[in-house]
Order: structure tokens, then sequence, then C-alpha cells
């Protein structure tokens, strides 16, 4: 499958569920104690003027988590559905449309970028384009927090909450996202492996890298 087709395919399973995908988890984070405190940890170690991205934003929970502690936070999604959903919910919060791998920001708009549960969605060979536009997009010395769900698995799925999509999630071994993550200028500061929470079914991984000046 193309790029091209697989992107259509990605945004199509989306848009399908982005309603309720919004409202089953637009409060997420109240569940996720430590999701919170490695945001707040990326929070602290950014200029209070400098914008924040979520990368592969979703409905924008994270986001707006963001706003509400005094961020200027940007969610960039590839679903318009998802991008309804947020600019009804979240006002406080700027939303874009934009892929991974071809951002819609200027270099080194931001100061800091958190990616939650979306590098899942990329082909392993698209994972280095996608880390190495998001060193694009930070500033110098800029952070980058990302989530994922670690193992090796690729899962397919043709029906979700009761809709028909057409989308994969491939899980991610932490090791090499850290070096692919060293491979696209950034230094790894933090890596950090969970186990699932109760309404969980996957362990968790974080890595916190900081763009090289």
């Amino acid at each position: 499958m193309s790029d091209h087709a697989r992107h259509d395919s990605v945004r199509r399973s989306y848009d399908a569920v982005a309603e309720e995908y919004a409202t089953r988890l637009h409060d997420e984070l109240t569940g996720k104690p430590l999701d919170r405190a490695l945001l707040a940890a990326l929070l602290e170690q950014t200029a209070p003027d400098a914008a924040i991205a979520d990368l592969g934003c979703g409905p924008g929970h994270v986001a707006a988590w963001l706003a509400g502690q005094g961020a200027r936070a940007v969610g960039i999604d590839l679903s318009t559905g998802m991008l309804e959903a947020g600019r009804r919910r979240f006002p406080d919060v700027e939303f874009r449309e934009g892929d991974l791998l071809g951002l819609p920001a200027r270099d080194g708009e931001f100061g800091a970028a958190v990616a939650f549960y979306t590098l899942i969605h990329l082909d392993p060979g698209d994972l280095r384009r996608a880390l190495d536009e998001a060193a694009r997009v930070l500033r110098p010395s800029g952070l980058l927090l990302l989530a994922f769900q670690a193992g090796t698995e690729v899962r397919h799925l043709r029906q979700w909450w009761g809709h028909e999509v057409d989308v994969e999630f491939r899980l991610l071994e932490p090791g090499h996202v850290a070096e692919v993550l060293e491979a696209a200028g950034f230094a790894v500061e933090m890596r950090l492996e969970r186990a699932p929470y109760a309404h969980e079914t996957q362990q968790r991984a974080y890595l916190l890298a900081r763009r090289h000046d």
C-alpha cells in the first residue's frame, strides 16, 4: 500500500470513530497519574512563552490538559473528524490538520512536543522520518515526550466500537525507538515502562528526549 493510501485509511478510520473516541477519552488523563506527571515535567522545562505541539492529538485531550496548565498548545492530527471534535470541546487549543511526516509548522516553532500513542500507526520505515520532522519543528534543546504501547505485535482492526475501520496498530520496542531518536538528533534523557492500568491491555513505554542544539 502506498503512503497516501495508508494515510487515507488511517484518516478514514479515525474519522469514523472520532465522536465516540472523544466522548470516551476526553478525561483519560484523570486516570493516568504517571502520564500527567511526565507532562508536568515537560512543562516545567519549557519556556513559558513557547508553544507546545501535541503530535497526533486526536480530539485534543492531552493538548487541552497542557492548555489548562497555562501552556500555549497546538494540536496536529491527520483526521478532520478528530480535529472537529477537539475544536468543539477545547476552544483554548489551536488545531491544525497535518501528517507526522510533513508537519504544518515552521522550523523551530515549538519549545516542546508530545506524541502520545500515535507513532504506532507508522510503518517501520517512516519512524525516522516522523522523528526528523519532530526535530525540525522544535527549538534547539526542545523536549519531545513519546508514549506508546510496548511490544512487537502488529494488530489490524476492521471493527472499532461498532464502526468499520481499516487501521493497523504497531507495538514498538522502546530500545529501537531510543536508537531512532538518537539518529534523528535527540539525546534520550528518560526511558520508562509501566504495567498497564486496569482498563488497559498492554505495557506502556515513555521516552523523553532533547533535541541537540
